[in-house]
């Protein structure tokens, strides 16, 4: 018996290994698709009711698929244009930080980010500008999880649950449900709506004349940043474009361009999404989301966003869940 279940134990370290082989090369494609359909999902099950399970999920993959492929086409011909002005960006905004009197340690910080996130976005650049085809094959992967990920999302879940172990099934529903608070909050709470905050800044740097299509993406993913942090926000870059419009005496299209930031970015969308969005503050601790989102960043890349504070709201849980088994040890 004991030569058999090393065997067997020898064999499932084998596959293992072969499965994480075969799918670390696509595992950011995969996280992607897991988050997208996560974020979809509510409008999935809304238009399956209409037309079916299969129909709906086909046709917001297709609206994927196509969107994808205009990014990749965007990608490749304002990359360049992009990263120069994220660059000078990044510069900027961390030098400005480091001129105040900060403690050492987040001063060391703050110094550390600003080397490393140029860093590796230009590695990030560097490996698709020249391997366009490797971007499009991580699209197709993406976007046939995706689907697969709509269509089977009960059985999946349902496999799941029948996979938690019997004896702290109790403890594993609860890490589940953190998880999922955790997910909820990030992913359909602030990264969609910081998404389209994202979105509507870079429209509107292009249409005030504030910066060029490169430039006003850059500054759309500064915004989408900003608004994930607990304390910042969208408004630091309309704020910010308004300011820069006034002092070269373009004052109207100064106004025009905070008059515009503050009805589609912030701190109008806020007040009017407060019902959803409120558990910002609650469901996730401020200090997890910060550490989480840097620290999943430095650790794992981009990824890294949604990793992190998902993994310290696992830990946040199995430390309550511990003090409890000891309070109740003690008593």
């Amino acid at each position: 018996m004991e030569i058999e279940a090393a065997v067997w134990i020898v064999i499932s370290v084998l596959v293992l290994y072969l499965v994480w082989e075969t799918v670390s090369p696509i595992l950011s494609p995969l996280i992607l698709a897991v988050t997208l359909a996560y974020i979809l999902y509510p409008f999935h099950e809304r238009l399956a009711r209409r037309v079916g399970n299969r129909i709906s999920a086909f046709t917001i993959t297709g609206v994927l698929t196509v969107l994808t492929f205009l990014f990749i086409i965007g990608f490749a011909l304002w990359i360049n244009d992009v990263k120069q002005s994220l660059a000078y960006y990044i510069n900027a905004f961390f030098q400005w930080l480091l001129d105040f009197h900060l403690p050492l340690a987040l001063y060391e910080l703050i110094q550390r980010l600003a080397e490393d996130i140029p860093r590796r976005f230009e590695e990030y650049v560097l490996g698709y500008t020249y391997s366009l085809p490797k971007l499009s094959l991580q699209a197709i992967v993406m976007v046939f999880a995706f689907y697969g990920i709509l269509v089977n999302t009960r059985a999946i879940r349902e496999e799941v649950y029948a996979l938690l172990p019997r004896d702290n099934r109790e403890l594993a529903i609860k890490l589940l449900e953190s998880a999922g608070r955790t997910l909820h909050s990030i992913l359909r709470g602030w990264l969609a709506v910081s998404v389209l905050k994202g979105a509507a800044i870079a429209v509107g740097f292009y249409i005030f004349a504030v910066a060029d299509a490169g430039g006003a993406i850059a500054v759309g993913i500064f915004t989408i940043i900003f608004e994930l942090l607990p304390v910042l926000g969208g408004w630091i870059t309309w704020l910010a474009g308004s300011v820069y419009l006034f002092t070269i005496g373009n004052w109207i299209s100064a106004v025009g361009l905070a008059i515009y930031g503050a009805a589609f970015v912030s701190p109008l969308p806020d007040y009017l999404l407060r019902s959803r969005l409120g558990e910002r503050e609650t469901g996730v601790n401020a200090l997890i989301s910060l550490v989480g989102i840097f620290g999943g960043y430095i650790a794992f890349g981009f990824v890294g966003i949604i990793i992190g504070p998902v993994a310290l709201s696992l830990l946040s849980t199995l430390l309550e869940e511990w003090k409890k088994t000891r309070e109740a040890a003690m008593a």
